[in-house]
């Protein structure tokens, strides 16, 4: 039985040729002019306008606030006032570190704001609305309500609507709903904010816009500027709040023992508690931590990376895995026809009566299903490129692709007033198992060619059994084009040990080719999805051991990426497509392409503006120094914090006079760790990171901290019973201060490893900081530093040496005792 549709008449034109009788899409349009100028006007005038939040980071009022307003700042504020009351302005230095730093955090916070916001306007994209019968771009935020909102394969419906025109347009609702299969949509069909179209075209009239829909909320929780959780802030957060809780104790503590060692000079007393207080609190972790976030933040932006989520930086350090999408990643976006095999099936219609359509014939039908299509995806594009549509053929009804599918359909009417319908797809889904041309389609699908079907269907395009039977006519054979810098990308990943794998709806043997010319390592292993198991165990060993997955239906790229999660790995997952939204949404860090849908844009944490598959090296590289530095420099301070807290206790406890002022540890922190720290958190860092931040850090910290504290302690007590008369107190505090120096500056030494040779010059320039100070007299009275005598300084070295030794052997000892 021929398929036939209702022949159109040709009609005389103005010209008095005949009127085309292939039309596109927008000819075939109910004709919906949608709201004039003057109505839009009046809807602005009443506020019917769709205003949404803005795309973009945290308001500058709320980045001074949460920096300035802060748990510690209150701390150091509170202490900072007291030491001006009752101290020289020198003993109140680390008011003005907490000043610096909270500014610097502005700063940084301002900057990254400002490329966030820029780079924002530029990937977002603009939905079609159709005006006084003009359809052009606008920006989200002018959309009024009545506005007829045009859409296409990948828009994201971005207010609430009811459907006016449809034609086979396909709705997945799954970012509300949860459910993955896309919805039939029809007119008189609601429409809601979030949702995206998988399939098809059409256009609705925005019903609810601005706060009342739900694409404000959306919108804003997909690409705003947050600080939601991740392991390493929760870590440092931990700590702090011990820190908090050993403080008000501790305190105490001094106030009393200093206020019965010093009698009745409650001034010094306090100045001593105070000097015991301030170190405890690593202030400088939290502030280096989101400095580092924000430098991270800006220089991914210049290389046109929109980082829409914070945590997306430290989520990249811990990715062990990512999963690309071949088209559009590994391939651009162009393809080229190369070649059309004719298929003889026999008895087909056309300008051959019964015969076997000739290569004239197929290619007018390949014109005219690409002039039936509004919308091509790449494969229909290179069609139309080689194939012009037509002017004689008209489309009477056209079926757009889907990734469901795989296959797109129209229906033809040819000038002779024959009817026909044509199917364009995957061969493997058209055609049954056993039929011979497989054979032919492997061979090419081996070469990395893709490889379509144009084959005749008896069936009514809304059948769905309309690939049941068809016959097969040619073979349309395309070139993908590859990334030029796909493989040095991939063998990036693999020299950083994260295993790539490639996931495509496309034939797995046509994708292993692609992937083995890139030098993909195991491209020569396919797997055809179809044949993988559901059981997610059995899909997660398959997975790992596999590296080309063809056939890979949205769904299966979801399951395939929570397999690899049930493994403990960290998924990165690469897209472009609207196939690709559930996937991303589900990975550890969803990538989008620039280019791509505004769905996937939507939900991915990383966006490349520039659409560069070389770009995610840099991206995967940023996020292991800012996390990988961050893990080194919390040594630092969290050393310090010990050895503070464990002098406190050991004065309270021995009643004797706390050995520091303010000013000696603001010294040390300054050279030790603060200046030092800010240099190692921004030097390359490749080393993946791990799970258990704080037990890592913790491991080392505890013990450095201790013998920190002893060995200062003792050299203290020493330094008492050695000095006597005028000047004894300020004696004895140098020698501590020397022995404190000298162990965190091994502690330093330690941190910084592996040497290089800005490394080893960054350590020595501390030192020499410290030397400068104790050489120069008015440093010397300022910070009340003068060591006298030989013989206890150099007690003072012997006893830090001493700790040193013993600080590397439990720097080894905890590595062997406790892995990390």
């Amino acid at each position: 039985m021929t398929y036939r549709a209702e022949t159109a008449v040709d009609e005389p034109d103005p010209d008095g040729g005949a009127a085309s009788a292939l039309t596109d899409a927008a000819a075939r349009r109910p004709g919906h002019p949608g709201l004039s100028t003057a109505e839009v006007a009046e809807r602005v005038s009443r506020g019917e306008v769709n205003d949404v939040p803005a795309r973009s980071s945290r308001s500058t009022p709320d980045i001074i606030r949460a920096n300035v307003f802060t748990r510690f700042n209150a701390i150091i504020g509170i202490l900072f006032v007291i030491m001006l009351a009752v101290a020289p302005i020198q003993d109140a230095l680390f008011g003005f570190v907490i000043v610096a730093n909270t500014a610097i955090g502005i700063i940084q916070e301002l900057r990254a704001k400002k490329t966030l916001d820029s780079l924002a306007v530029i990937g977002e994209a603009k939905p079609t609305v159709r005006r006084d019968g003009v359809a052009a771009e606008i920006p989200v935020g002018e959309i009024v309500l009545g506005d007829l909102v045009e859409l296409g394969p990948g828009d994201k419906c971005v207010v609430d609507g009811e459907v006016v025109e449809a034609d086979g347009l396909e709705i997945d609702e799954s970012l509300l709903t949860g459910e993955a299969d896309p919805v039939l949509k029809r007119p008189g069909d609601q429409v809601m904010s979030g949702s995206f179209v998988v399939a098809g075209g059409g256009a609705f009239t925005a019903t609810k816009v601005g706060r009342e829909a739900y694409a404000a909320q959306l919108a804003e929780e997909a690409s705003r500027f947050t600080l939601v959780h991740s392991e390493l802030r929760s870590g440092i957060s931990q700590i702090l709040k011990y820190v908090t809780w050993m403080m008000v104790p501790t305190a105490i503590g001094l106030v009393i023992s200093q206020s019965v060692v010093e009698k009745n000079d409650w001034r010094e007393a306090v100045r001593r508690m105070v000097g015991g207080i301030v170190p405890m609190v690593p202030e400088g972790l939290v502030l280096l931590t989101s400095v580092a976030f924000a430098i991270g933040v800006i220089r991914l932006g210049r290389k046109q990376c929109l980082v829409q989520e914070l945590p997306a930086i430290e989520g990249l350090a811990r990715v062990d895995v990512v999963c690309l999408d071949k088209t559009g990643t590994l391939t651009e976006g162009g393809m080229d026809v190369t070649e059309v095999r004719l298929l003889g099936s026999g008895d087909q219609a056309g300008e051959g009566g019964g015969a076997a359509p000739d290569e004239a014939y197929v290619g007018r039908v390949l014109g005219a299903l690409g002039a039936s299509d509004p919308r091509p995806n790449a494969s229909l594009q290179a069609i139309i490129d080689a194939y012009p549509g037509p002017a004689d053929w008209e489309c009477t009804a056209a079926l757009p692709f889907s990734s469901a599918r795989k296959y797109s359909g129209a229906a033809l009417t040819e000038p002779s007033g024959e009817a026909s319908g044509w199917l364009l797809g995957a061969p493997d889904v058209l055609l049954p198992a056993d039929d011979p041309a497989l054979g032919e389609i492997e061979d090419l699908n081996t070469q990395g060619l893709r490889v379509l079907l144009l084959a005749r269907t008896e069936r009514e395009l809304e059948d769905e059994r309309v690939a049941e039977g068809v016959r097969p006519a040619a073979l349309v054979v395309l070139e993908q084009r590859l990334r030029p810098d796909a493989a040095d990308t991939l063998r990036y990943f693999a020299e950083q040990n994260v295993a790539a794998k490639v996931i495509s709806g496309d034939n797995a043997v046509s994708v292993g080719a692609v992937a083995g010319k890139l030098g993909l390592p195991g491209a020569e292993h396919t797997v055809d999805a179809r044949q993988l198991p559901a059981d997610r165990e059995e899909m997660a060993t398959a997975l790992e051991d596999g590296a080309v997955f063809g056939r890979v239906t949205p769904q299966q790229k979801r399951d395939m990426v929570g397999a690899l999660q049930s493994r403990g790995h960290t998924v990165a997952m690469t897209g472009d497509g609207v196939n690709d939204v559930l996937a991303l949404k589900d990975a550890d860090i969803g990538v989008s392409m620039g280019s791509g849908s505004e769905a996937t844009r939507a939900v991915a944490q990383i966006v490349l503006l520039n659409n560069s598959f070389s770009t995610l090296p840099s991206v995967v590289a940023e996020g292991r120094r800012v996390i990988g530095n961050i893990e080194r420099v919390a040594n630092l301070f969290l050393v310090k914090t010990v050895y503070s807290v464990l002098l406190a206790l050991l004065v309270v406890c021995s009643q004797v006079s706390y050995p520091f002022l303010p000013r000696h540890l603001t010294l040390l922190s300054t050279l030790t760790i603060g200046v030092p720290a800010f240099f190692l958190a921004l030097a390359p860092n490749k080393e993946r990171a791990r799970p258990n931040f704080v037990r890592r850090v913790m491991r080392y910290a505890i013990p450095a901290g201790v013998i920190a504290a002893v060995a200062t302690f003792a050299t203290y007590l020493v330094a008492r019973s050695h000095y006597t008369g005028e000047g004894a107190r300020d004696a004895e505090t140098s020698a501590a201060t020397l022995t404190l120096f000298l162990i965190s500056m091994w502690v330093l030494a330690i941190v910084a490893r592996p040497y290089t040779w800005w490394r080893i010059g960054l350590v020595l320039t501390m030192a020499l900081g410290f030397v400068i100070v104790i050489v120069t007299p008015w440093l010397q009275d300022f910070f009340a530093l003068k060591l006298v005598g030989t013989s206890m300084p150099w007690t003072a070295v012997g006893i830090a040496v001493a700790a040193s030794l013993l600080l590397e052997v439990a720097w080894r000892w905890v590595g062997r005792r406790f892995p990390a």
